[in-house]
C-alpha cells in the first residue's frame, strides 16, 4: 500500500511506500499543544519509505521521554508534516491529517495516557501505555 498527502497550502507533499510500522494516538503534553488540546494521531513509517517534497522547517525540543524530537512544519501554512526522534532515526512519524482521504489509518494504541486530561475519552479497545511504549522493531 502507499499513502500520499500534502500540507494545508499544498507546498509540501508526502509520499509513503509500504505500511506503517505502528499507528498511535499520543496524549503527551507536546502533542496536545500541537493538536490544540486533544491527542495527535500518528503513523510511523521506515525512513527509507518516506519522500517529502517542498521546503520544511524544523522545531527541536527535549521530550518527556528524554529523547530529542525534531518536528518538521511547512513554513508557509504551519502544517505539521512529520516528526523524528533521536532514539529512532530509522522512522518518520507522520500525522494522519496530512494524508489524502480515504487513507484507512486508525490508531492501534494510545500512548502517554498518564498525561491525558481528566476529560479525555480513550477507546478502551486500544492497547494503552501510560508513558513511552517500547520501540517498534527496526
Amino acid at each position: 500500500m502507499s499513502y500520499t498527502g500534502r500540507c494545508a497550502c499544498g507546498q509540501v507533499t508526502v509520499a509513503v511506500a509500504g505500511e506503517p510500522v505502528t499507528t498511535r494516538q499520543c496524549w503527551c503534553r507536546q502533542c496536545r499543544q500541537i493538536a490544540s488540546g486533544g491527542p495527535t494521531h500518528n503513523a510511523m513509517f521506515r525512513t527509507e519509505n518516506v519522500t517529502i517534497t517542498g521546503e520544511v522547517k524544523p522545531h527541536r525540543y527535549a521530550a518527556a521521554s528524554g529523547n530529542e524530537i525534531l518536528q518538521w512544519f511547512c513554513p508557509s501554512c504551519g502544517s505539521h508534516v512529520f516528526a523524528q526522534s533521536s532514539a529512532r532515526p530509522h522512522f518518520r512519524t507522520i500525522r494522519f491529517g496530512i494524508f489524502d482521504e480515504p487513507h484507512g489509518l486508525k490508531p492501534r494504541m494510545a500512548i502517554w495516557t498518564d498525561d491525558a486530561p481528566a476529560w479525555a475519552v480513550i477507546d478502551p479497545t486500544l492497547e494503552r501505555h501510560p508513558r513511552q511504549p517500547p520501540a517498534p522493531s527496526p
